[in-house]
């Protein structure tokens, strides 16, 4: 039977609570390469509660480093509105410091992994990923207007670097294939352990909505069906009708129903907390959001022939193969390009951009 911790906290005491979630969850680290992947939407203030806190990172960060790994990553791929902004959303978030020098850019190099075909042949996931041996995700508490939670599950999409997230936004056609592809993203490289900022948790039109909320908790366990269950019981949201739920299910990810869920702490739904539609259709019907997933759908990168200098490093770090040189400037196979834009990170020059 599946466990999920329910451990009061502040951030201001966490390490309690830190260490309680090892403990009940334990995680050999010892000699092994370890990633940490926060929750980082984009640039914004720790206050705004739009990313995992600074403060639950770096205890987690000092737990894992006491424990001996033989390397400790700690990364995202910002999302829809920051991609390739990675560390500009790391410095003005307070997460680089909190990252006690740990931080890389896992946009930079990633690798081609097979996909749902229905949707896209491949996708390119970032190498540090992939090469860990650990994968340690640190969700914020917060509702989203696709997805209507966001937790355990859905963190995992960050694994995904450049524009791809908007490709398969704009691909899904709509909530419930969405959140099936959100499935399809976890289960590339389901991470080991899942511990969940809700200390102060986010209601509302998420995933970058004002309206925070005091819940004091942190939240662990090593399912993320079981967790994102127990997040939508606590948000008064049945679990059974989330779609990313029941095709996790059905992949035999895990089980939603609470009764097959061992809780060690108190559930109680948050009186009043306030969900998008449960169809998933906020961020479906804002037509400013889906004019800039389009956007980032469309762009493409371009060589400027005044920095290339046809050195092929953007040739070979293209995980489709969809840049070749044309009178010694690369110039990418639309058909091929899946977005990721490791072209663009990769380019000494940074004669690389994106129209």
């Amino acid at each position: 039977m599946p466990k999920v911790m329910m451990q009061p906290a502040s951030y201001e005491d966490l390490r309690p609570a830190i260490d309680r979630a090892f403990e009940l969850f334990p995680v050999n680290l010892r000699g092994k390469k370890v990633l940490i992947k926060p929750n980082v939407l984009r640039a914004s203030e720790a206050t705004e509660g739009i990313v995992t806190n600074p403060a639950v990172l770096q205890a987690v960060v000092e737990k894992v480093e006491s424990a001996g790994p033989a390397s400790l990553i700690v990364g995202d791929n910002p999302g829809l509105f920051d991609y390739g902004a990675n560390e500009n959303s790391f410095i003005k978030t307070g997460l680089m410091e909190a990252c006690k020098g740990y931080y890389r850019n896992i946009g930079n190099d990633s690798v081609k992994l097979p996909f749902n075909p229905a949707f896209m042949p491949s996708v390119s996931v970032s190498r540090a990923v992939t090469e860990a041996d650990i994968v340690i995700s640190l969700p914020k508490f917060k509702t989203h207007g696709l997805t209507v939670i966001t937790g355990a599950i859905k963190n995992s999409y960050g694994i995904l670097p450049g524009a791809q997230k908007a490709t398969l936004h704009k691909l899904s056609g709509g909530p419930e294939r969405f959140q099936e592809i959100v499935v399809d993203v976890f289960r590339l490289r389901v991470p080991d352990l899942f511990i969940v900022d809700a200390i102060v948790g986010m209601e509302g039109n998420g995933p970058a909505s004002p309206e925070l909320r005091d819940i004091g908790l942190v939240l662990a366990s090593d399912n993320a069906v079981a967790m994102d269950a127990v997040i939508a019981t606590m948000m008064g949201c049945q679990p059974g009708r989330l779609r990313f739920l029941q095709r996790a299910k059905e992949l035999g990810l895990g089980d939603y129903d609470m009764k097959t869920i061992e809780v060690i702490g108190e559930l109680r739904p948050l009186p009043g907390f306030k969900l998008p539609p449960l169809g998933g259709e906020a961020l479906l019907a804002n037509e400013n959001i889906q004019a800039i997933i389009r956007g980032r759908a469309a762009l493409r990168p371009k060589a400027d022939p005044a920095l290339c200098i046809s050195c092929g490093i953007c040739i070979g770090h293209c995980p489709v193969q969809a840049l070749f040189l044309k009178d010694n400037l690369p110039e990418v196979a639309r058909e091929k390009c899946i977005a990721c834009f490791c072209c663009q990170e990769m380019c000494p020059e940074k004669a690389i951009t994106l129209q």
